[in-house]
């Protein structure tokens, strides 16, 4: 066993004699300093057999770095004590019956030696050496085997790794020269057509990859050709981007009024397809408390398909939903969400605060930004459910539109109320409002709507002989219901009056002095603008 000792420096450890490949067998090393010199074959006696004992090795051949003397070094006799070697300087090497190579340092081992390197040599066991500071074994003896003798620390064994690193390199070798002629036969094989690749290149691809239907790509796919980016500029240089799509064939757009409102009175309005192509439209009709407003182009082109409309009275929370648009400029973009809410009453304005719109919206939330506006929410079928219009902005701090960025709360006008309203206004160019004849107060938040005092310019609250007076109801009154739906405020209840039409007959819930009470009321209308 040997002691490795790391840190330390080690001297360098002398050369090993040089012994001829096929020394006479029974040669003896040359013997120790100070010994008597054994007879040399011519030396002995004719008939005497040659001396079977072997001799101590010579001073100046030490053991080699593994902590072994050379294979052709013999042991000590273990009857006989020797004294112990002395570090000397290095000798010339002496030839030995015959010459030796000049460079040859130690014999190499010989194939026939199965058992090398040999095992370490066993010391005779010496006397006491006595003196002071000396590290032997038992009373001062020698040191052990393999023990560093002071002042001069064994070399560290020889790592023996580099045979099997070797062996790994050249196997790597063989290895990548092998697979490198197997690639080269493959590729030559495949040249001449008799081995076909298993792998297939890029152009041999399909040149377009279709997608199932009813995923978010395949609507997209279908959906965006009928979509527009709308840009608006009044005469004054006030204008902005929107979206809008495909009405009918006829080449009417549906949008947001808030969109196109700086260009409804004298101004440049466009819509550019996805596909590049830009036509100049004109607004046919706009109705401010709904937020819709219809454009259409002034050269249709051949061939436009309306994007299918769906019952957004049949939408569930929960429902996927696609939202196609402009957020700040950027076309054609799809985002994907899904209904989080219904009937959730938004009041919002047109930039502008000059009027209001009010709507039982569709809350979702697909990313819808500034620019998103006027475009189609779909459903996972590509049919519309409602028209992108507002959304909640923690810029802002409430409704409407906002430079700062979607926050997962967008709002959408029911697409059953929007047809309604693009219907008349195609028809008439006038929205129409389905009324109950009362004014109610806008505080938004509390118990209900309650009926005002009076109404607009002194005039009264409740209209006589109108819906709500024909219903018995009075100022004061407080309107916890509409068809079953709790009713919070004033722009709660309009927003609820307004999905439906002109004659539609609605059960109000309200209350007079604490008392609740029910009515049925035939809705009125109003035309145009107030």
């Amino acid at each position: 066993m040997s002691t490795e000792n790391e840190g330390n420096a080690v001297p360098a450890a002398p050369s090993v004699p040089p012994v001829p490949d096929a020394a006479p067998e029974g040669t003896p090393a040359s013997a120790p300093r100070g010994a008597a010199p054994e007879p040399t074959p011519h030396q002995q006696a004719p008939g005497e057999p040659a001396p079977r004992e072997p001799v101590a090795p010579a001073a100046d051949q030490t053991a080699d770095q593994t902590g072994r003397f050379p294979e052709s070094a013999p042991q000590y006799p273990s009857s006989q004590p020797q004294p112990q070697p002395q570090p000397q300087p290095q000798p010339q090497s002496q030839p030995q019956h015959g010459p030796a190579p000049e460079h040859a340092a130690a014999a190499p081992p010989r194939a026939a030696d199965a058992g090398w390197p040999p095992p370490p040599p066993e010391y005779p066991s010496y006397g006491s050496y006595g003196g002071a500071g000396d590290e032997g074994v038992g009373n001062g003896g020698p040191p052990a085997w393999g023990a560093p003798v002071q002042g001069h620390e064994p070399r560290p064994p020889r790592k023996r790794a580099s045979g099997l690193i070797t062996a790994v390199l050249a196997a790597a070798l063989i290895a990548g020269g092998v697979g490198g002629g197997v690639g080269y036969w493959a590729a030559e094989s495949n040249d001449d057509g008799s081995i076909g690749s298993t792998t297939v290149s890029a152009a041999d691809a399909p040149k377009e990859v279709k997608r199932d239907a009813g995923t978010v790509a395949s609507v997209a796919a279908k959906s965006l050709p009928s979509v527009v980016t709308i840009e608006a500029q009044g005469g004054n240089g006030e204008g902005g981007t929107g979206t809008g799509f495909v009405y009918d064939r006829e080449g009417h757009i549906l949008t947001n009024n808030h969109v196109v409102a700086s260009a409804a009175n004298g101004g440049d309005l466009t819509a550019t397809f996805s596909n590049g192509k830009k036509y100049n439209a004109e607004v046919i009709g706009r109705a401010e408390g709904y937020d819709v407003a219809v454009v259409k182009l002034k050269e249709a082109p051949p061939g436009l398909t309306p994007l299918p409309l769906a019952n957004s009275e049949q939408v569930a929370v929960g429902d996927s939903t696609i939202a196609i648009g402009a957020p700040f400029g950027l076309s054609n973009t799809v985002t994907t969400g899904i209904i989080s809410a219904k009937n959730r009453p938004v009041a919002s304005g047109d930039g502008s605060g000059a009027s209001n719109s009010y709507m039982s919206a569709l809350q979702t939330d697909a990313s819808i930004n500034p620019g998103n506006s006027g475009g189609p929410l779909l459903d996972s079928r590509g049919a519309v459910i409602g028209i992108n219009s507002a959304i909640q902005s923690a810029g802002s701090g409430g409704m409407g539109q906002s430079q700062a960025g979607s926050i997962g709360l967008g709002f959408a006008i029911p697409i059953n109320q929007a047809k309604n309203v693009a219907d008349q206004l195609i028809k008439t160019g006038k929205p129409v409002y389905p009324v109950i004849g009362a004014t109610v107060t806008m505080a938004e938040g509390g118990e209900g709507a309650t009926i005002s005092a009076q109404g607009e310019g002194g005039s009264p609250a409740v209209v006589p002989n109108g819906p709500a007076a024909k219903a018995g109801l009075k100022a004061g009154d407080v309107i916890t219901k509409f068809n079953g739906t709790p009713i919070d405020s004033g722009p709660t209840l309009i927003g609820q009056i307004w999905t439906h039409r002109p004659g539609d007959k609605v059960t109000l819930t309200y209350k007079r002095d604490g008392k609740e009470s029910t009515a049925q009321v035939t809705l009125g209308e109003r035309q145009g603008e107030s």
